[in-house]
């Protein structure tokens, strides 16, 4: 069960935002502008100095420890960043932000890490782009950022996150990992799966076709500056998202069984079939497999 918590004090003085892209970016904006001294890092220098010239910290190399590292890498890394941070004693405790919890929050362990001073977030933030020059202080304004920690995570570490969340004013959620991960499959990985396959049939459309909409609103496949990170998260949360959409193949078997079996003329659902499976809140056999019951 997800939980609310609030935090309304900052406490962080020092800071190291390892991965300038434009979440880490965003959260460097956010508290750089709550008087927090933010260190950047990132493995392309080029990337890291165009983030600095947005005034989201410096490129000077922290002078020791730092109260935190925000770890913004794609999933896969989120392990070796954690370890290096430890390693090396750059900060006294991490929060990785990557978009699947589970696999990242696994590896921190298998890796050897310190459970006690890691934690592990994610910000849910919609249309943000690839590269620093996208980032806003503002992104994550009034959005949920979910926290999971591990059972072993320190609750100085769990403070340090929620001063992080409270810099960029968003809202924080305690959420078991997996929890989060199935839900975030449900909510955003899954749609966009779909949206960018119809997106793929709308581009080989006749003109005429898409003058047809109301509003001139299509879908729209992933963009290609921005395609490698959803896949890479898309890859780290596959049987997550693999269990949803096998859940809808299965609903679209059935409309389009419905669909075969009406008779063309606007009046014919044989057995209210078609109804029930597009009714605002689905059939009972809908709903069980959205929410993962059998």
């Amino acid at each position: 069960m997800s939980t609310l918590l609030v935090q309304p004090q900052l406490s962080l003085r020092t800071a190291l935002v390892i991965g300038a892209g434009p979440i880490g970016t965003s959260v460097a904006l956010a508290l750089t502008a709550g008087g927090v001294r933010v260190h950047l890092r990132d493995t392309d220098p080029e990337v890291a100095a165009r983030a600095a010239e947005l005034g989201a910290g410096t490129l000077e190399p922290p002078g020791g420890n730092t109260d935190l590292a925000v770890v913004a890498v794609p999933p896969g890394r989120v392990g070796a960043v954690v370890r290096e941070c430890q390693r090396r004693g750059l900060a006294r405790h991490t929060l990785d932000v990557a978009g699947v919890k589970a696999g990242p929050l696994a590896d921190v362990l298998a890796r050897g890490c310190d459970p006690a001073r890691h934690i592990g977030g994610h910000p849910l933030v919609e249309g943000a782009a690839d590269g620093p020059l996208t980032a806003r202080a503002d992104l994550f304004r009034g959005r949920p950022w979910v926290l999971s920690p591990l059972p072993q995570t320190h609750t100085d570490t769990l403070n340090a996150a929620l001063d992080v969340v409270t810099a960029c004013g968003a809202t924080p959620v305690l959420m078991d990992a997996a929890e989060h991960d199935r839900a975030v499959a449900l909510v955003a990985q899954a749609p966009r799966v779909l949206t960018s396959l119809l997106a793929a049939r709308l581009e080989a459309a006749p003109p005429g076709a898409v003058r047809l909409s109301e509003t001139g609103v299509r879908p729209r496949p992933w963009a290609s500056e921005d395609s490698r990170g959803r896949i890479e998260a898309l890859l780290a949360n596959a049987p997550a998202v693999a269990d949803v959409l096998e859940g809808l193949a299965g609903d679209i078997v059935a409309v389009v069984a419905a669909l075969r079996a009406a008779s063309g003329d606007g009046t014919a659902d044989t057995g209210g079939r078609l109804t029930g499976l597009l009714a605002p809140h689905g059939t009972p056999a809908v709903r069980n497999r959205t929410d993962g019951s059998s």
